[in-house]
């Protein structure tokens, strides 16, 4: 069974369609005690990061999916879920994050853009694989995802999936050991997100 925590930000309906598509094993979870008994965990997100840990540490999901991610069992971030689980966000000052991935998340910085490019970070975009994991079986070392982000994941290149071009590099995919998370929306991103998606049922 597969968990998609419910703290009430992001279209969560589109999310857990694409997921039906290959199977019906999964459901919207708001109960921070049941998500022991899942055997993966989704954490979706759209929308500001200090909001979203306010929303996360309301009925203390946040440490609900810390003590999932200890498990083993594989934990996916998409987005703002992705941003979520590094240590810190930038966005509206400082917010601490869940931790569970070393690194910040930092606004896109104009002034290191080698040519000018509009922020946010809207549309297609191309994909470079770093690491080699099951999550991306069946794509090409380089493919297209689709994005829309102003900030994005500063971290270590052990720590960094995939990589992406926009102004100026940076991760766009982030992993260590059983956790993963993704900027760009696999649910909006058709066949290539799909494959994702349906590796992520697979692990």
């Amino acid at each position: 069974m597969i968990a998609i925590v419910d703290y009430k930000m992001g279209n969560l309906q589109s999310v857990r369609n694409a997921f039906h598509l290959f199977t019906d094993e999964v459901k919207i979870v708001s109960d921070p005690d049941s998500l022991k008994e899942f055997d993966k965990v989704l954490l979706p997100g759209v929308g500001a990061y200090k909001d979203a840990m306010i929303h996360l540490e309301q009925n203390s999901m946040d440490e609900a999916v810390k003590e999932f991610a200890k498990s083993g069992k594989p934990l996916l971030g998409i987005c703002l879920g992705m941003q979520l689980l590094l240590e810190s966000s930038t966005e509206f000052g400082y917010t601490k994050g869940l931790g569970l991935i070393p690194g910040k998340v930092i606004k896109f910085d104009k002034d290191k853009f080698q040519t000018p490019h509009k922020v946010p970070h809207m549309g297609w975009n191309k994909v470079f694989t770093k690491q080699n994991n099951q999550i991306l079986d069946g794509l090409e070392d380089e493919f297209y995802l689709y994005f829309v982000h102003s900030f994005h994941a500063q971290t270590d290149e052990r720590y960094t999936l995939t990589k992406t071009e926009y102004g100026y590099e940076f991760p766009s995919a982030v992993i260590r050991d059983n956790i993963i998370g993704f900027q760009p929306h696999p649910e909006k991103s058709h066949e290539n997100g799909l494959k994702i998606i349906k590796n992520f049922v697979e692990m």
